[in-house]
Order: structure tokens, then sequence, then C-alpha cells
């Protein structure tokens, strides 16, 4: 029988999260995609606290598409980190493809001042 969407990527993500973890010195960026919003956080594993969220929800994002949004969302959360003095993070593409809004928050946030 085949497995549904949800439990492929639950066991994708089960896979990454073996091998990335988030420090104190280099918390875990991670993401979550939704068919409507994307939310970003930065984790930090070891005392299991979350460090900066950002979200679309949060962030001015009318008349934009999904793509832009994940733009905007990629620099709002780079700044919360920078300014909290988080310069490095590891991130955690949660199980999801590393293309389309992945991929563009991801770059937005390396273009603000994230390095991973």
């Amino acid at each position: 029988m085949a497995n549904s969407r949800f439990e492929t990527r639950r066991r994708r993500k089960k896979r990454i999260r073996k091998k990335v973890s988030g420090t104190s010195e280099r918390p875990r960026l991670t993401v979550f995609r939704s068919n409507k919003h994307i939310y970003a956080q930065v984790v930090d594993d070891a005392t299991a606290s979350a460090l900066a969220a950002a979200s679309d929800l949060k962030v001015e994002t009318a008349d934009m598409d999904k793509t832009a949004r994940a733009k905007a969302v990629g620099a709002a959360i780079a700044s919360a980190c920078l300014d909290k003095g988080i310069k490095k993070v590891v991130f955690d593409r949660n199980g999801y493809a590393y293309h389309g809004r992945i991929n563009a928050l991801a770059a937005a946030a390396r273009e603000a001042g994230l390095e991973f």
C-alpha cells in the first residue's frame, strides 16, 4: 500500500534530524511550509528553546505570491537572528524538497547575512 505524502515527509524528516541538530554556537533554522503560509524558527536543541521566529503572518506580505513571501520571511528571520548575535545556523529543510519556497527562504536568509 502506498504511503501518504505526510508519511513520506515524516520519514525524510526523521532521516534528516538524525544528522542535523542545533547547538548554542550553531542553532538550527527549521522551516515549516503549509499550503498558504511559511514559518521559520531558530532552535537551540541543547536547551530545547526557540531563539527567534518569523512567519508570513507577521511580515507585511500583502499582494505577494508565495515565493516572495518566503523571501520576506527569510530576510526577517535573518535580521531577528543578527539582532540576537546569531550569525551561523544549521539549515533544516524539515523533509521538504530544497527548491521553490524553501530555496527562496534559504537564499534570502543568506543574502541578509546568515551563514549556513
